[in-house]
């Protein structure tokens, strides 16, 4: 129906168009097809630009067209039927559902505007018009947030955590593991490996209490110390090196003393099952941790503190995304592509970059950089990429308890690569190829709503942003990132 409807839009149309501000837009479709055409508003549905294969990507077709400033429409024509991209942003127009785009007017201006193919052929050359767009890419026109949106978005998703507590967290079934405070620290780096966990809550009996949480973080500095030829602890010692004497000497490294040089014992950041998720939330960004134990208290009659839960922003966002996801048209923000808000930490070619550093390793470096660099630069992860600056994999954080398997630790991490580390927490028999369905990726251009239902998903912290079809790292996104912006 489309297809006829065209014929007569394109006899009205051979109009000139002498005069105009025209600027370079790039269009991609991304799902295959054997021949992918464009049409839209802005050839006034004259013509049939047809799109190009990407190389090595055999399933992105892109093209350049020539748009003049204003909002547009267009469609793809793939093997002979009209289609839409559903994950840009779309409306019911004349030609049934449409994707749409604002472009946005650029100080330069064209005398006299050649024939299509002309005006491409001298963008390829350079008129000076392709370097006065950032990157545009991807349909990339930039959406327009107000303030107003930006701010009832925010009111809303407050209102809701404000009205549901920690308790609706809990899943029906399930297990929490918490480890006591006079376990070896090597026993508790095998136990947390071994469950494929990353970190645990830790209960002191004498105390009768929970007393803190073993990170991660913490075997990376037990590694990074015992890498350290001026370091106090040795490999043996962890055979009876206590968690609780780690703990101790971890305050002593940084000097968190007291004035008469004993340990600042510091207090565990919890939860109760009745605190509201807003200040569940708060807690964990404001402390920096990556969960919240969930910890019923104590009644008179002296029993102890029961742990119900971990806490995560992964838990908190599933429950938003669950109530938002059918009435996401209320809020205009959600449908936002990601590269839209201040959201993120982006490469500097590509958008502007938080306080935060942006790391990147290759597979070959060493395990010891990459630890120091998420100690360093306070990150969770770092991409692996390639030469082009591909993603390959991931290195976070929870990576390294897979150090305990043959008791990789022992080995001079210097010597270690990042790829050889990795593959200790992988199958043998797992090609490293199939590493990459590990790496949780988005576009640039997927909405916020999009973006939000990935991190939802239990075990994601984090994804990387890549560009469609050559998977070159543009930034990473993370839950922090998310929950920092919707809560202003």
């Amino acid at each position: 129906m489309f297809a006829s409807d065209m014929n007569s839009v394109r006899e009205a149309s051979r109009v000139t168009t002498a005069g105009m501000m025209l600027f370079p837009i790039q269009f991609t479709w991304p799902y295959g097809g054997r021949s992918v055409f464009i049409s839209g508003s802005f050839n006034r549905w004259a013509e049939l630009v047809p799109m190009s294969q990407v190389e090595g990507a055999p399933n992105v077709f892109q093209a350049v067209c020539a748009v003049s400033h204003g909002c547009h429409e267009y469609k793809f024509l793939v093997d002979g039927e009209w289609r839409h991209d559903e994950r840009q942003p779309h409306k019911n127009g004349e030609y049934g559902i449409v994707n749409t785009f604002e472009a946005l007017p650029v100080p330069v201006e064209v005398a006299q505007v050649q024939p299509r193919l002309d005006v491409l052929n001298s963008m390829e050359v350079d008129t000076g018009l392709t370097h006065r767009i950032s990157a545009v890419t991807l349909n990339q026109a930039m959406p327009r947030i107000s303030e107003e949106d930006v701010q009832a978005c925010r009111h809303r998703i407050s209102v809701f955590l404000a009205a549901h507590t920690a308790y609706e967290l809990l899943p029906e079934s399930g297990k929490v593991v918490a480890l006591d405070v006079n376990l070896p620290v090597k026993q508790a780096f095998h136990i947390l490996s071994e469950q494929g966990i990353a970190l645990a809550p830790l209960w002191d009996n004498c105390k009768g209490k929970f007393v803190g949480v073993l990170s991660a973080s913490d075997f990376i500095l037990i590694l990074r110390e015992l890498g350290n030829h001026g370091s106090n602890l040795t490999e043996e010692e962890l055979e009876t090196h206590t968690i609780s004497a780690w703990k101790e000497g971890k305050a002593y490294m940084n000097r968190q003393v007291d004035g008469h040089g004993r340990p600042i014992p510091k207090h565990l950041i919890y939860a109760g099952s009745c605190d509201n998720l807003k200040d569940v939330t708060l807690k964990i960004l404001q402390s920096g941790v990556a969960i919240v134990p969930v910890i019923h208290s104590p009644s008179e009659d002296g029993s102890f503190p029961q742990l119900l839960h971990l806490a995560s922003l992964s838990g908190i966002l599933k429950c938003l995304c669950r109530y938002f996801k059918h009435c996401s048209d209320s809020l205009p923000v959600l449908q936002l592509p990601i590269y839209a808000m201040p959201l993120g930490t982006w490469v500097p070619r590509i958008g502007k970059s938080s306080s935060r550093p942006f790391a990147m390793l290759r597979p070959t470096a060493s395990l010891s950089s990459a630890l120091n660099m998420l100690v360093q630069a306070r990150v969770s992860s770092i991409p692996i990429v390639d030469d082009n600056d591909s993603l390959l994999d991931i290195y976070s954080r929870s990576d390294i308890t897979a150090l305990a398997k043959g008791r990789a630790y022992t080995h001079n991490l210097n010597e270690m690569t990042v790829y050889q580390a990795l593959q200790l927490g992988q199958d043998s028999n797992t090609p490293y190829e199939m590493r990459s369905q590990r790496c949780q990726m988005c576009l640039r251009t997927d909405t916020l709503l999009k973006v939000m239902e990935q991190l939802a998903n239990p075990g994601v912290r984090r994804l990387v942003i890549v560009e469609a079809g050559s998977n070159r790292v543009e930034g990473v996104v993370s839950l922090t990132d998310v929950f920092r912006f919707l809560l202003g």
